[in-house]
């Protein structure tokens, strides 16, 4: 229907501008995973592999990879928990307010991260309002320390801000359910939980996997939540890539591990595709 140079005309802007800000800065970051930095603090363009033997030799990259990833995981299963049961409401028993409470839901959208983060922060500080309540009800008798700077704290709040990134995906999969489904498989005797467990649940699994994918991967790649709240126990891979192109002036270490954490996140991306198709397919 259309001719070479309209189709030329419409990809090629997007094509340009994906290449020019998206692609070149990867093949930079991965030219300079390869170079070193001297003892001048000035970097060495010599090829080697010094960086990612380093990520293989220290213990500290592993483990705070591993410490980021358990935090990604619990903000997904929490995020999870909270946005399906949200997201059936929503789609089955809202009704006619519906709508209303969807943009309850995304409402925190429009405030800023940092809002937020310096929200839980108040909440969480020894002197805030948490610990204020609990000692005023005389729960406790000295403030709790580990409310605040610590996994706990990024954890509550990385699950507060990208929760209603697990919802969105969820409840577009549950509105796309053909009720007509739903009242078959009432038709037929099944219970409110069979239904839910053979017909709603396994329909909803693409939203399912698209919000957790959204999840775990935003809070991987997080920094300014554990920066704010986590303390030296919740420092993430994010924050020493931060340090590493910051005050420590080791583009090339930087590099590394920013490379290998996109390798890592293409990955999940695509298993987790592949996962939604073939759920979908079934």
């Amino acid at each position: 229907m259309f001719s070479r140079a309209y189709k030329f005309a419409i990809s090629a802007p997007p094509l340009l501008w994906i290449s020019v800000f998206l692609l070149v800065p990867y093949l930079l970051m991965f030219g300079y995973s390869f170079w070193a930095v001297s003892s001048s603090q000035a970097i060495v363009h010599t090829w080697n592999l010094q960086n990612y033997r380093d990520l293989l030799i220290h213990d500290v990259y592993r483990q705070t990879l591993l410490r980021s990833m358990w935090i990604a995981a619990r903000v997904m299963v929490f995020s999870l928990l909270l946005g399906y049961p949200l997201a059936y409401f929503l789609s089955f028993y809202a009704g006619a307010k519906k709508e209303l409470y969807y943009q309850l839901v995304i409402i925190p959208l429009w405030v800023s991260y940092l809002v937020r983060a310096y929200a839980w922060k108040t909440i969480l500080g020894t002197d805030g309002v948490l610990n204020t309540l609990l000692q005023y009800v005389h729960l406790t008798r000295h403030p709790l320390d580990f409310l605040l700077y610590s996994p706990f704290a990024v954890v509550l709040t990385l699950t507060h801000i990208y929760t209603p990134f697990t919802f969105l995906p969820i409840y577009a999969a549950l509105e796309h359910i053909p009720r007509n489904l739903v009242e078959a498989s009432h038709d037929l005797g099944a219970t409110p939980a069979q239904t839910f467990w053979r017909v709603i649940f396994p329909l909803s699994i693409p939203g399912v996997l698209a919000g957790a994918t959204f999840a775990f991967v935003l809070s991987l790649g997080d920094f300014l939540a554990p920066l704010l709240l986590g303390g030296p126990s919740g420092i993430m891979i994010s924050n020493i890539v931060v340090s590493l192109f910051g005050a420590a002036y080791n583009w090339p270490l930087g590099a590394a591990i920013s490379f290998c954490m996109l390798l890592l996140v293409l990955s999940l991306l695509m298993f987790s595709e592949h996962l939604e198709k073939r759920w979908s397919h079934s």
